[in-house]
């Protein structure tokens, strides 16, 4: 173990004595690093990359191997100022350099630079000082200064103000003040060492705000530099207001016109006071002044921020035309300040007072026979102006058949009827007088009258048609209206009231009014019996019209009556007849004769006319079809074949005749036809050629009474539609008569099937709008009078239906 502790300690020597040789060597190294230091100066803000000083130079280091030794600058700044070249040994700025940065306000501004090589350690000091420069202007703490100062401050007066700072050092730094020429303020300076010279503002002038409200000066800082650098402030001084002034009116005399009646509200004038002090000093209030009475403050108001004058009360020029008020003006100051000013107004007489109109006396009614002048009310008109203003002109329109009529008495009319009245053209009228008086402008009103003009019996009843004519069927019932007739008049009330009665002057034309009645308040007429056709075809008479004025007036009119014929008698057979009167008869021909042989003819005839007369004859009994054939319209038999051994020598032939009525009435008759040898039919047709003469003279002379009779009816029915058309105007004519589809006659046809037969309908032509009339048993047809409001009625016989 010893010996181990021995060799530790043998090879501790040496390792030992290395360590103090190299801390020697260090030791004299640095002494001589320390001992080697230079010094360099440069300009702040030079460019990046300006040279300061050649170290290795200045420093006797080798070039050559200052890039193998890592020459370089030691910093612990991470963007460092400088650098050097480990080329050349030159030291370079690396960034531009602002002195007031680095080194602030220090009047010597050092940088300490180490520098080292290695192999061996070589540290080196450099020192760069960095030179100031001019590169910054004075600037104050603000851009603006703002002084209050009150008008009242006296001369002497100081203000400190800020003072101004440069970053720039010694003689750069600020070193004068100036301030912009005025009248008010002079510029002092205190100079306080290291803290700078300070500004103080001096007032050499007292204030004046009315003078002026503000001053703007502008302070000035200089510093030292060739040329100076300056910096501004402007000072914004207030001039505070005292109450040193009183309100002044803008006019030295207010006098104005107002019109009476001034609607409450209205402004009259308005006062306006200034005061050139400010804030409260400068608030102007109006008010009345102790001179102004209750009266007229019960007239007139002011508003007292405003200095409006305004209407109260009424204003009437005819109380007073003029006035006089006193109007004060104060400020709001702490010892207010008063003007005093009168305004003088002056009352303007206006047109306000519009006309009156009275009606003193009046009538609503007037009758419609008053004549012209007739006094229908009393006007008075007052105007409570005076002058042309009270002078009043009535007027009433011109379209109405009444006047005013100026009375002898001032503002007195008469309103008088200037033309006839008529009750039926105009019944009631509202009269509007107007009252208008000659002011400018002028006023006026108006008033409204209701004249009712009363009725007198003037008009006579009228009909509606003139004359009437009417048509009625036969066999109407008895007690019943068959038509009726209407009046109407123009006239109002009683004299309107219309009775009718059926004239009865006991004159031939007139005798069958006995079988008439007539309703008297509706018209309504009646039949008291029955008419047949065949015994009176048409009659007229006159129905009387009253009304119930006093005294009454009528007219009266003519009505024509036509009888419509009725299927009412059925056919009488003419031949065959026999010796007791039955339509029985016994015809013989010989059995050799062909067809188409004329047997007999079967004559009948028919009471009524048209289609209830027109006769149909047919075989409702034979005894052999094809032997016998009956001509329907003739009422020939003839043969229809020649006759063989086989038939029967007798047979017998039912005839049924009948009409074309719409209820057919029929007759039958038996013909009874008997076979004979040839010579035997010439004998017995020599025997019965005497009675056959003797029977066609009888039937000849029926036939032509019925022709006749029919021709008579027919020549009077186309008269009376003649003298009827003529009558009526052209337009109506055209409308009714004349159609597009109008064919010359007065009848028109239809054809139907019913079953396996065939009819045509004949009867009278039906215009547009023709009606059945009630009661008429549904066979009148009416047709309206469009040429007037209440419509002719015309009666057209029943239409007839003839089988084909």
């Amino acid at each position: 173990m010893f010996s181990g502790l021995t060799m530790e300690q043998r090879r501790s020597k040496p390792r030992w004595a290395r360590g103090y040789l190299v801390g020697c060597v260090v030791a004299v190294l640095l002494w001589s690093v320390a001992s080697a230091q230079i010094r360099y100066s440069i300009s702040e803000e030079v460019n990046e990359g300006t040279v300061v000083g050649n170290i290795a130079k200045d420093l006797g280091l080798d070039k050559s191997t200052l890039k193998e030794r890592r020459y370089r600058i030691v910093s612990s700044n991470a963007d460092p100022l400088f650098h050097v070249n480990q080329n050349d040994g030159i030291l370079y700025v690396s960034r531009k350099i602002d002195r007031e940065e680095v080194c602030a306000q220090s009047s010597t501004c050092l940088i300490n630079l180490k520098t080292v090589l290695e192999n061996p350690l070589e540290v080196h000091y450099v020192g760069v000082e960095v030179l100031d420069i001019n590169d910054h202007s004075p600037s104050f703490p603000e851009a603006e200064k703002r002084l209050e100062i009150s008008e009242s401050v006296l001369s002497g007066a100081r203000f400190q103000l800020k003072a101004a700072r440069d970053s720039d050092s010694a003689h750069f730094s600020v070193q004068q003040y100036r301030l912009s020429q005025n009248d008010h303020f002079r510029l002092e300076v205190k100079d306080k060492g290291e803290d700078g010279k300070i500004p103080i503002l001096v007032l050499q002038k007292s204030l004046d705000r009315e003078a002026a409200e503000s001053h703007s000066l502008v302070l000035t800082a200089l510093d030292g530099g060739k040329p100076p650098k300056s910096g501004e402030m402007n000072i914004l001084v207030k001039v505070l207001d005292v109450n040193d002034n009183t309100p002044f009116f803008s006019k030295e005399v207010y006098s104005v016109t107002l019109s009476e009646n001034a609607p409450v509200g209205t402004t009259v004038v308005q006062v306006n006071a200034t005061d050139l002090d400010e804030g409260q000093n400068g608030e102007v209030f109006y008010s009345f002044g102790n001179s102004v009475t209750n009266k007229l403050l019960k007239l007139f108001d002011i508003n007292i921020s405003s200095g409006e004058i305004i209407v109260k009360g009424l204003i009437d020029y005819e109380q007073r035309d003029k006035y006089e008020i006193e109007i004060e003006a104060s400020d709001k100051g702490l010892a207010p300040l008063t003007t005093e000013k009168s305004v003088i107004i002056k009352i303007v007489d206006v047109n306000d007072n519009a006309p009156e109109i009275e009606v003193t006396s009046f009538s609503s009614s007037i009758s419609e026979d008053s004549r012209p002048g007739t006094t229908v009310a009393l006007i008075s008109v007052n105007d409570l102006d005076s002058g042309l203003n009270g002078k009043v002109i009535c007027s009433i329109s011109d379209d109405v058949p009444f006047t005013l009529s100026p009375s002898l008495q001032d503002k007195m009319y008469s309103l008088v009827t200037k033309s006839p009245l008529d009750r039926e053209k105009q019944s009631h009228y509202e009269l509007t007088i107007t009252a208008k008086d000659a002011g400018q402008p002028p006023l006026s009103s108006e008033k409204t009258i209701s004249v009712v003009v009363s009725d007198v019996n003037d008009n006579s009843p009228e009909f509606s048609l003139s004359p009437y004519t009417f048509y009625v069927t036969e066999a109407n019932e008895p007690g019943t209206s068959v038509f009726s007739v209407k009046a109407f008049d123009r006239d109002e009330n009683n004299n309107a009231l219309i009775s009718y009665h059926i004239l009865r002057d006991g004159s031939q034309e007139n005798k069958l009014a006995s079988f008439l009645n007539i309703n008297s308040e509706s018209g309504d007429i009646l039949a008291l019996k029955s008419f047949d056709y065949e015994v009176l075809k048409k009659f007229q008479f006159q129905v009387v019209a009253t009304d119930s004025g006093t005294p009454s007036l009528s007219s009266n009119v003519t009505v024509n009556v036509f009888i419509l014929d009725q299927n009412d008698n059925a056919p009488v057979i003419l031949y065959p007849v026999s010796s007791n009167g039955s339509a029985e008869g016994v015809e013989e021909i010989p059995r050799n004769v062909n067809a188409g042989h004329l047997v007999t003819k079967v004559r009948a005839y028919d009471a009524d006319i048209g289609y209830n007369g027109w006769l149909l004859f047919s075989l409702q009994e034979v005894t052999d079809h094809s032997l016998f054939g009956l001509d329907r319209y003739t009422g020939q038999i003839r043969t229809l074949r020649s006759f063989t051994e086989t038939d029967e020598a007798e047979h017998k032939l039912l005839i049924l005749v009948k009409d074309n009525g719409n209820v057919s009435l029929s007759a039958t008759a038996t013909v009874i036809v008997k076979l004979v040898e040839p010579k035997e039919a010439f004998a017995a047709s020599d025997v019965k050629s005497a009675t056959k003469v003797d029977e066609e003279d009888n039937v000849t002379f029926y036939l032509m009474i019925t022709l006749g009779s029919v021709s008579v009816l027919f020549i009077i029915s186309i008269i009376v539609l003649i003298a009827m058309q003529c009558s009526k105007s052209t337009d109506y004519t055209s409308k009714y008569l004349q159609e597009t589809n109008y064919d010359g006659t007065l009848c028109h046809s239809i054809q139907y099937r019913s079953g396996d037969k065939r009819y045509m309908l004949v009867g009278p032509r039906m215009s547009i709008g023709s009606t059945i009339v009630p009661g008429s048993h549904a066979n009148t047809l009416v047709l309206p009078d469009r040429r007037r409001g209440s419509g002719e009625v015309r009666h057209l016989s029943n239409q007839k239906t003839i089988q084909l």
